[in-house]
């Protein structure tokens, strides 16, 4: 006779599951910008909960910040319970658990026995790698972590796709909808689009460069579901090999009876992250996911989850089985890997990109890319849609970290927000005033194109638009003479360089909008002294 199930572990899994979710993206919606009110420290609260984040930080940059150590919870649960994070909180492991629904059916109607395969080893070689180029600098690993890579694909791609979506489906009612009499249904989709535009986008019209690559990346990860289920968390994913190391005999276990087990392999077929490798025993500790479906499956009541002292040793076929031989060839090709990315000139700080302008507070260069997560949290709260995904600009080491584009929007002279969201402190916080006071580029004129200069008319936009209380661009009244030998004052526009803070706002007003004849580069950034174009003026009165 078998024991009555009193509580059902998947469905209790599958509610907390959803609820994290839905707080992932809740949070993720709250950062959206708001004047006058200060980002809350919960909008990076999965972040700070993120052990692999905090590791990475730590040998790349040899500090972190002290919210980061908020990930020792999650080391010490797994310790306990195991993968419980993967199972249960992960949102990108959740989606990973629907897709691979869509493409499996039901868990427990697979179409074939699904037991552990060394292939699963991958992932561990692979963190090996990626921390072996963390421990001399390089922070790449971050940009794999499933946290940050739900964040930036959704911040950069799919919120932006709804938000189009949106407004062109309400625009197209509104303008096309003939009605059924006195209804109309723009009275349904207007209240839609005055929703979302106050309260989830904000920035009108918001796009990131670039989104379709980091879009066909989560859609790749999500593709090959359908090959085996949740193959992104089992072969791949560096936070779940972190994981694994520290449940790798955890005081939860699973516990079979072999009495009444008939090896029917209903546990096996069921098992989300493939911790079986043969019908009944040899469960693998650092591979279970705590999903819960194989007790949940089993007719015979076999299987239970119980406490283990941690003095009791995994039998040999439930142990991870990692070769010091390819750990130490793993280790050895994330340094060449990382010897590849940095064979360039600008990585090796001899090349300045004019066109990498960072956000005020952020570190020198090489700090900045050993803290930087390329998480597009700091994308998602700037106000005017300006800091984009760098592509080519910061080299490969710095893909799809933050770069603020004048032309697409620039830096507003009130907001201090990117400093204040970033997880790692690559971007340190600053106040509005000491923000203002660092330059983060220079504003330059191409008198070829600038029409006071090329045509010999006036435009004072920049000079109008310039938010320096003392203006950083000023003009100088100058006599010319038109084609008929006419001549006429004309004002033209200079930038003083002691003022200019690199801001953007005249490149973005600037009325060219295919190159715009102001322009603003890296030069004169305050974090960077070998960029600094613009010498201190010599006092001539001075003896020495």
């Amino acid at each position: 006779m078998t024991r009555r199930r009193v509580v059902n572990g998947p469905r209790v899994r599958r509610a907390v599951q959803l609820v994290f979710l839905v707080l992932f993206f809740a949070l993720l919606v709250l950062a959206r910008p708001r004047p006058g009110v200060d980002p809350s420290p919960l909008l990076h609260a999965f972040f700070h909960f993120d052990p692999l984040i905090l590791v990475s930080t730590w040998l790349a940059a040899h500090a972190v910040p002290a919210a980061a150590l908020l990930s020792l919870v999650v080391i010490g649960m797994t310790i306990v319970l195991g993968r419980v994070f993967c199972g249960w909180v992960c949102p990108l492991g959740t989606i990973h658990a629907l897709a691979s629904r869509l493409f499996h059916g039901r868990p427990r109607k697979p179409k074939r026995p699904d037991h552990w395969s060394r292939w699963q080893l991958a992932k561990y070689y692979l963190l090996v790698a990626f921390l072996a180029m963390a421990a001399l600098g390089g922070h790449w690993v971050a940009i794999f972590d499933p946290l940050v890579l739900l964040y930036r694909t959704t911040t950069v791609a799919l919120l932006p796709g709804l938000q189009w979506a949106v407004e062109e489906g309400s625009t197209a009612v509104w303008q096309t909808d003939p009605g059924i009499g006195p209804m109309r249904l723009n009275s349904v989709t207007n209240p839609v689009y005055e929703l979302t535009r106050d309260h989830v986008f904000v920035v009108p019209d918001q796009a990131f460069l670039g989104a379709g690559w980091i879009a066909a990346v989560f859609v790749v990860t999500l593709a090959l579901n359908a090959f085996r289920r949740r193959f992104w968390c089992r072969y791949l994913c560096p936070l779940g090999a972190l994981l694994g190391l520290f449940a790798w005999r955890p005081l939860l276990r699973r516990k079979t009876r072999p009495e009444t087990c008939n090896q029917c392999d209903l546990c096996g077929m069921a098992c989300h992250g493939a911790a079986a490798a043969a019908p009944g025993d040899g469960w693998r500790a650092a591979e279970c996911l705590g999903c819960l479906n194989c007790t949940d499956s089993c007719a015979r009541q076999s299987l239970r989850f119980g406490p283990a002292g941690p003095w009791k040793r995994a039998a040999a076929e439930e142990r991870l089985g990692l070769s010091r031989r390819a750990a130490l060839g793993a280790a050895a090709g994330g340094v060449a890997a990382l010897a590849l990315v940095r064979a360039n000139p600008q990585s090796r700080g001899r090349q300045n990109h004019p066109r990498l302008i960072r956000p005020p507070g952020s570190r020198p260069e090489r700090q900045f890319l050993e803290r930087c997560t390329a998480c597009g949290l700091c994308m998602k709260v700037c106000p005017t849609g300006g800091l984009q995904p760098a592509i080519a600009e910061a080299g490969l080491e710095g893909l799809w970290t933050p770069r603020l584009v004048p032309k697409i929007g620039y830096c507003d002279y009130t907001c201090n927000l990117c400093g204040q969201v970033c997880p790692t402190e690559a971007i340190q916080s600053l106040t509005v005033e000491a923000k203002n006071a660092t330059k983060i580029g220079l504003a330059c004129f191409d008198t070829t194109r600038c029409i006071p200069y090329a045509y010999a008319r006036d435009c004072m936009v920049c000079e109008e638009h310039c938010p320096i209380p003392d203006k950083a661009i000023y003009v100088v009244e100058v006599e010319v003479e038109d084609r008929q030998g006419n001549k006429k004052t004309v004002k033209q526009p200079h930038v003083d360089p002691d003022l200019c803070i690199g801001c953007g706002v005249c490149e973005h007003v600037c009325p060219y909008r295919d190159r715009p004849a102001i322009r603003v580069t890296s030069s004169n950034e305050s974090r960077n002294p070998d960029n600094q174009p613009i010498l201190a003026e010599l006092d001539w009165d001075d003896p020495y």
